[in-house]
């Protein structure tokens, strides 16, 4: 029965069998590579060597899983010991806080008994951060809005020398005046109006006392080293600053300067000093000037080189440093409250000049010496009574007032005194002239008996010589020198030509014509050797070729007259020759036969020494050259003359041949015979 169950059940048994293994290995079939499960079975198959027999194959899984639970009690026998370690960490954990918690409450005792403390460390802390701020603010302070005693010392004690420290000083003094601004601008005033206060104070002193210094120094300054002291032009420099100071200096300089340039010049005058000092070195210009040009001279040239001395000497300051003194003035005024109160609305002075503060200054200096020069040179011209002499004065003194206008300006008072003297000696000049001319009224009505030039033109013109050259050298402000010297012709020439041209016309208009002309080429020789006269030579030149003119129509007049064809002549010389007066010829007197003979002989007896005797009247002109000239003239208009007589005479023949007269004898060309070739060939 059991075997029959057996066997029946064995196909049962094998067809499930065989329906797992298929079921197993479509399900491994279907498994994916990418599975993560399957990749590690796989793996560790892969790991481990598969044992060759079905049973150990059949096993596997049995192995397997007997191999986990191996492995999963030593991992929790693992984790038992973790345990372990763990509770006795626990326990270490619970002694610690234990002890941290102690330790906390310690602690915070601590802190509790030390926060006073800390507070007020903090507070001593904050406090010298707060001490050591304000020391370093003083600090500042004092070094940029304080001066220390030394400092003020140095800058206000007469015992203390104004040398670089002490401009060190006052520029730090002036700084501090200057940054007081910004004390100003704070909210509580007081700090900086106190430090303002004090500085300005101590500013005022040392200006004071760098006043005081400079006019020690400049009281012993000596102009004659050109190298001014560095310390006293930067002093100045400085003092700018202080116009009124400033201004007092150089009054106090130029006070001082006056009175030495005085004494210098009186002791170069007399040899002998205001004070009474004598100096044997020097030659005294009283002694030494032999004539009043050269006295005046030479004290001109003293003036001019005391002048010139003191110009160089002083350039230094005001030129070399005159941009930092106009800076100065210009910083002092517009600081200046009493221009505000004095209505100047806070403008500022016009801009320093220092080339005319520079003129200014020299011109104060020198005006003591300048008014000396004055009382001496109006002596000079009062006294003089020669007229050259007036006139040199006058130009040697335009001379220098030309120097001085150059040197110091047109505002200078040196170069008003020196206006004023040119002015009073031209006057004494034009005086000294105009009396010479009175007294030479006599000499106005006496004719040389040569017609030559007068005494007094020719002393005239020796004067008028004299004059010129001394013009000539000197030096004249104006472009057209002539009209410059024009007034000063019109009184030393004018006169005189005028008497001698009134004297000429007193005289036979011959002798009038030569003694005019001499006067003339006397006055043309003198003013022709100086080029600057060209209008008034021209003048005289215009003048000369009238008189000739009037002699060559004398010379004419004498050819007509003497020749005795006056008549003829004058009948003639109107005729037309191509005009029916031809024919009323014959009915004229003076070409009625005996008439016309008469006139062809005297004509025959003239000629030979016509020439001799025309040149004879003219023997008095110094020119002989003019006197040849105004009787060829004379003869030429007198052969002219002769010509159209000639033509008119020469005429009435043709005519009278053509009326049928061929009597030839009867002719008036047969009468009168001469030509006009012949008359010029006579008269040369």
């Amino acid at each position: 029965m059991d075997d029959v169950r057996a066997l029946s059940a064995s196909p049962q048994s094998a067809l499930r069998g065989t329906n797992s293994l298929s079921a197993k290995i479509t399900s491994t079939l279907s498994s994916s590579h990418a599975d993560a499960d399957f990749r590690d079975a796989l793996a560790l198959l892969d790991s481990r060597a598969l044992p060759g027999n079905a049973k150990a194959r059949r096993n596997l899984r049995l192995d397997m899983q007997r191999k986990v639970m191996v492995s999963n009690a030593g991992i929790i026998a693992d984790f038992g010991h973790v345990a372990e370690h763990l509770e006795s960490i626990r326990t270490t954990l619970g002694q610690v806080n234990s002890i941290y918690d102690d330790i906390r409450q310690q602690l915070v005792g601590v802190h509790t008994a030390t926060i006073p403390v800390l507070n007020d460390s903090q507070t001593m802390l904050r406090q010298r951060a707060n001490v050591e701020n304000q020391q370093r603010l003083l600090t500042a302070f004092q070094s940029r809005f304080v001066l220390t005693d030394d400092e003020v010392a140095t800058l206000i004690s007469t015992a203390e020398p104004v040398d670089d420290d002490f401009f060190t000083v006052l520029a730090k003094a002036k700084k501090i005046t200057t940054d007081c601004e910004i004390l100003l601008g704070l909210e509580d005033q007081t700090l900086g109006l106190d430090v303002m206060d004090q500085t300005s104070k101590h500013v005022n002193m040392a200006f004071q006392k760098l006043y005081k210094w400079v006019q020690r120094n400049l009281k012993s300054l000596n102009l004659d080293n050109p190298q001014l002291n560095p310390s006293i032009r930067r002093a100045i420099r400085v003092l700018s600053e202080r116009p009124s100071l400033f201004q007092n200096c150089l009054d106090f300089f130029a006070d001082a300067r006056q009175r030495n340039l005085s004494d210098s010049f009186q002791l170069a005058l007399t040899g002998t000093s205001t004070g009474g000092r004598e100096d044997p070195s020097v030659k005294p210009i009283e002694i030494a000037a032999h004539d009043p040009l050269r006295y005046v001279g030479d004290m001109l040239a003293w003036i001019h080189s005391a002048t010139v001395g003191e110009h160089e000497a002083l350039e230094v300051l005001f030129v070399s440093d005159g941009g930092e003194i106009a800076q100065g003035l210009h910083n002092g005024k517009a600081t200046d409250i009493w221009q505000y109160i004095e209505g100047d609305n806070g403008a500022a002075a016009d801009d320093f000049d220092a080339l005319k503060a520079l003129n200014d200054l020299v011109d104060r200096d020198i005006s003591l010496a300048a008014r000396t020069l004055r009382q001496r040179v109006e002596q000079v011209i009062q006294s003089n009574e020669d007229t050259i002499l007036a006139y040199k004065i006058a130009t040697l003194l335009g001379f220098y007032r030309f120097t001085f206008a150059r040197l110091l300006g047109d505002d200078a008072i040196l170069l008003e005194i020196m206006l004023n003297l040119e002015g009073e000696a031209f006057r004494q000049f034009r005086s000294l002239v105009r009396d010479h001319i009175a007294n030479l009224q006599g000499d106005f009505q006496q004719t040389p008996s040569d017609l030559g030039p007068p005494d007094f033109l020719i002393d005239a013109l020796k004067q008028l010589e004299a004059i010129l050259q001394t013009y000539e050298t000197s030096v004249s402000e104006s472009s057209d020198r002539e009209a410059d010297f024009e007034p000063t012709l019109s009184e030393v020439f004018e006169p005189f030509i005028s008497g001698a041209e009134g004297m000429a016309r007193a005289m036979p208009s011959v002798d009038g014509s030569i003694f005019m002309a001499n006067c003339l080429l006397a006055a043309m020789a003198t003013l022709k050797a100086f080029d600057f006269i060209t209008r008034r030579f021209r003048s005289l030149e215009e003048k000369l070729e009238e008189e000739t003119t009037r002699l060559s129509a004398c010379q004419h007049e004498f050819f007509r007259t003497e020749s005795g064809l006056v008549s003829i002549l004058d009948a003639l010389k109107d005729i037309d020759t191509s005009s029916s007066d031809l024919v009323s010829l014959e009915g004229l007197p003076c070409l009625q036969p005996d008439a016309l003979s008469h006139a062809s002989q005297k004509l025959d007896e003239f000629l030979p020494s016509a020439l001799m005797d025309a040149m004879d009247n003219v023997r008095s002109l110094q020119d002989p050259g003019i006197a040849r000239l105004v009787t060829e003239a004379g003869a030429e208009r007198f052969c002219r003359d002769f010509e159209q007589a000639e033509n008119v005479l020469d005429k009435a023949d043709e005519l009278r041949a053509l009326a049928g007269d061929q009597d030839e004898s009867s002719h008036l060309r047969a009468v009168f015979p001469r030509t006009t070739g012949e008359i010029r060939v006579l008269l040369k």
